[in-house]
């Protein structure tokens, strides 16, 4: 689904063999990690990666060679886990600008498992920049935001958003965007003030647990065959916890899971 929609968004087939690449990328860190039953906290912190040298080229990195894919160690702290991985940034972008609305949607939905509310009916878009616009996807964003109807989402998606403002539409890390500095600080909901990827990974490793459920709610979700409800609550958190005896090892998740009243109890649909 990413895939299809970085090519709706974009008539260039230049960027959709960049996301080609990404999303190999991510696909062998994912698969690297479950076969060697790592914490599945790795997918944040991971220190490596899998690159060829054109998508190493396109993030900056040296000394990678040839079209295959191999695991690079990354000595730059800011591209560690997937939120330095070019396919998540690309696909949370538009094809022409940065989105912090959208990857602050996109943490919300598949890390911490608190989607925001779709937006009221009749709400303006954010304006593109004119003129008589300020320079900057942050100063437009805040003039959106002084719509008290768009404000209470906002304040939940942007902060998330604005920590990983330093990578382009891309994935590639920048310092200023249209002749003025990044401004990549933010403050969250709890106070705590962070700036860039760095500090923003530590914060959301401090949430670890909410990381660890919506990972279980996703993999329950596809061991069901159906999406989890409130009555399957009380065996996540079970998985959850006893998950973390274990460092919340792939295996353990999906053993909990296998060993779990709504796996067991599942319904199989007669043909």
């Amino acid at each position: 689904q990413a895939e299809e929609g970085i090519r709706a968004r974009s008539p260039s087939r230049g960027l959709g063999d960049v996301y080609k690449r990404q999303a190999n990328e991510t696909e062998l860190l994912f698969a690297d990690q479950f076969k060697s039953d790592q914490s599945v906290l790795n997918l944040l912190r991971a220190d490596y990666t899998f690159l060829n040298s054109r998508l190493a080229r396109h993030y900056g990195i040296d000394n990678v060679y040839g079209n295959h894919f191999r695991k690079v160690a990354l000595k730059d702290s800011r591209r560690h886990g997937l939120f330095g991985h070019g396919s998540i940034l690309t696909v949370t972008s538009y094809p022409n600008r940065t989105s912090p609305v959208l990857r602050g949607k996109w943490v919300l939905e598949n890390i911490l498992g608190a989607p925001p509310p779709p937006p009221p009916p009749d709400v303006p878009s954010l304006e593109e920049e004119n003129r008589d616009s300020p320079s900057t996807v942050r100063e437009r964003l805040e003039r959106h935001r002084a719509n008290p109807v768009c404000a209470s989402c906002h304040a939940r998606m942007d902060p998330l958003g604005f920590a990983l403002e330093n990578f382009d539409a891309v994935g590639r890390w920048r310092e200023v965007d249209g002749g003025v500095k990044i401004d990549a600080s933010a403050r969250l909901l709890d106070g705590a003030r962070i700036e860039g990827p760095v500090e923003f990974r530590e914060a959301l490793l401090g949430r670890q647990e909410e990381f660890v459920t919506t990972v279980t709610e996703k993999l329950l979700t596809y061991a069901l065959g159906r999406g989890v409800s409130y009555g399957d609550a009380s065996y996540i958190r079970t998985i959850v916890r006893d998950a973390a005896m274990f460092e919340y090892k792939w295996s353990s998740l999906l053993t909990g899971i296998v060993k779990s009243v709504p796996f067991q109890m599942r319904r199989v649909t007669q043909s």
